[in-house]
C-alpha cells in the first residue's frame, strides 16, 4: 500500500500488511465504542468465537476488537499558484454576493449554512470558495447523502475545474486515491480521519443524513480540527435555523433562482382510488407528450405502485422506473440525462439533487404519509431549472386536500413573494 493512501484516512490492519512506521494506530473498538463511527457495541454484536464487532458500520468492512486502525496526518501535499477554475460563466449579483460571504466565513474559521430555493445554482456559487481553498493548497470533500446527488455534481465541478478527484460511493467504479478534491456519499466519510480543511455537505435535511448520529460523527470526524463545513439545503431543518440565529453557524439565503424565474407552484388534481383507475386527465397528459416530446418525473409513494404506474406510462412514451435499490439506477439516470428515454417513474429518490432540463412533475399520492412537505417542495423543484425553460407543470395527483399539501404550496407561494 503506498504511503499517501494513509494520508488522512483509516486504513484497516490485516495481518498481512506492513504499516509505516510514522503511521498513528488505534484500536478499533476501544471501552466498547467503535473508533470509525462512535456506535457503541451492543452485547449481541459478536462473531461465532465470541469477539465484538461493530455491526453499525459493518458495510465498509467488519471491524472487530482486535482490529488496528493506521492514519498519518494530512500532510497537504498539493501545488499552489495554477489555476484550477476553468468555468467563464457569470454569477448574478445575489449569487456573488453569497460566494463573498462564504470565502469571508472560511477565513474567519467559520462553518456556514446556505439556504437557497432549488435550482437557486448553489453549485456555481460555491466556486469562487473552491477555488480560494484549493489555491491554498487546503483538502475538499464535497459529499451528499444519495449516490445521484455525488455523481451529478462530480460531473459538473469535474468538467468546469482543472485538478484531480476521486468519486466514491458503494459500487463506485473508481478506486480511491489521494486528491485535493474528494466526492463521496456521506457514508464514505467513516473513511477519512481529520483529512479535509472543507466539507461541502449538500442536501443536508435529506434521508440518511438527517437525524442520523453516525454520519453527522462521520462528518465530524473527517474534518480536520480547524475544518470547515458549509450546508446546502433548499429546507433546512429548524435545528439548523436555531443555530444560525445564535451565531454558531453563517447564514447566506437566496430566495430565488438563478434565472430569476419564480418557483413552478403546485397544480392539484383530486382522484380517488388513482392506484384501481388510472386518471383521465393523467391519461391526456401523456397522449400530450408522446406528441410534444415534453419530458417529465413521476413519483410514486411507494415501491409496490411502480409496475401499475411503469405500464400505464409505457404505453404512450419510452420510460423507466428507478427506485433506491435498483441495480441500475445510475445508468437509467444517466439514459435520462442523455435523452435516450423521455421519463422515469421514480419513488422520492429522485426528489433532489438531480437537474433534467425542460421537465414536467407529476407526484402521485401526494397527500399520502411517504412524502413530507420538505420532499414536496423539493420535488416540485425539479421542473423549471434551466433558463431556456424556466416554467413547467407541477401535478400533485391527492384523494383530498391535506395540510401538508396546503403547508407546500403555501410555502413556495412564499419563498415566490420574497423575489
Amino acid at each position: 500500500m503506498q504511503l499517501e493512501e494513509y494520508y488522512g484516512r483509516l486504513v484497516v490492519d490485516n495481518a498481512q500488511d506492513q504499516h509505516p512506521s510514522q503511521a498513528q494506530q488505534f484500536k478499533a473498538i476501544t471501552e466498547n465504542v467503535c473508533f470509525r463511527c462512535g456506535t457503541k457495541i451492543l452485547d449481541h454484536w459478536q462473531t461465532r468465537q465470541h469477539e465484538r464487532y461493530c455491526w453499525a458500520c459493518a458495510k465498509l468492512g467488519r471491524l472487530s476488537e482486535h482490529h488496528r486502525l493506521y492514519t498519518i496526518a494530512e500532510p497537504h501535499m498539493f501545488s499552489s499558484g495554477k489555476p484550477v477554475m476553468r468555468w467563464t460563466g457569470k454569477l448574478s449579483p445575489v449569487q456573488a454576493q453569497i460566494s463573498h460571504e462564504l470565502i469571508k466565513s472560511y477565513e474567519l474559521g467559520q462553518s456556514h449554512l446556505v439556504y437557497a430555493v432549488t435550482g437557486a445554482g448553489k453549485t456555481e456559487m460555491l466556486y469562487p470558495l473552491l477555488e480560494y481553498v484549493m489555491q491554498h493548497k487546503h483538502r475538499v470533500a464535497y459529499v451528499a447523502p444519495r449516490i445521484d446527488v455525488v455523481i451529478e455534481i462530480s460531473q459538473r465541478i469535474r468538467h468546469d475545474f482543472m485538478i484531480d478527484s476521486v468519486l466514491l460511493y458503494g459500487d463506485s467504479p473508481e478506486e480511491y486515491h489521494y486528491t485535493q478534491l474528494t466526492f463521496a456519499t456521506t457514508h464514505q466519510l467513516l473513511n477519512f480521519y481529520q483529512a479535509f480543511d472543507l466539507i461541502i455537505v449538500d442536501e443536508v435535511d435529506a434521508f440518511p443524513y438527517a437525524g442520523n448520529t453516525l454520519l453527522k460523527n462521520a462528518v465530524a470526524q473527517a474534518r480536520l480540527p480547524t475544518g470547515r463545513i458549509v450546508y446546502l439545503s433548499a429546507t433546512p431543518m429548524q435545528q439548523m435555523l436555531r443555530a444560525c440565529r445564535k451565531g454558531q453557524l453563517g447564514l447566506s439565503m437566496m430566495p430565488l433562482r438563478y434565472h430569476g424565474h419564480p418557483l413552478p407552484e403546485l397544480t392539484l388534481l383530486i382522484a380517488e382510488n388513482w392506484r384501481q383507475r388510472w386518471p383521465y386527465r393523467l391519461k391526456k397528459l401523456l397522449q400530450q407528450y408522446a406528441v410534444t416530446k415534453q419530458r417529465f418525473l413521476i413519483f410514486v409513494p411507494e415501491i409496490a405502485d411502480i409496475p401499475y404506474v411503469l405500464n400505464w406510462v409505457v404505453r404512450y412514451v419510452a420510460a423507466e422506473a428507478v427506485f433506491a435499490a435498483d441495480e441500475q439506477r445510475v445508468s437509467k439516470v444517466q439514459a435520462m440525462r442523455e435523452h435516450q428515454i423521455q421519463g422515469l417513474v421514480t419513488t422520492t429518490i429522485l426528489e433532489r439533487g438531480v437537474t433534467f432540463p425542460n421537465l414536467d412533475v407529476v407526484i402521485l399520492g401526494a397527500d399520502e404519509a411517504s412524502y413530507s412537505e420538505a420532499a414536496l417542495i423539493q420535488m416540485a423543484g425539479r421542473c423549471g431549472r434551466s433558463k431556456d425553460f424556466p416554467t413547467g407543470l407541477v401535478l400533485c395527483v391527492v384523494t383530498e386536500k391535506t395540510h401538508k399539501v396546503h403547508r407546500a404550496a403555501k410555502e413556495i407561494r412564499r419563498l415566490n413573494r420574497m423575489r
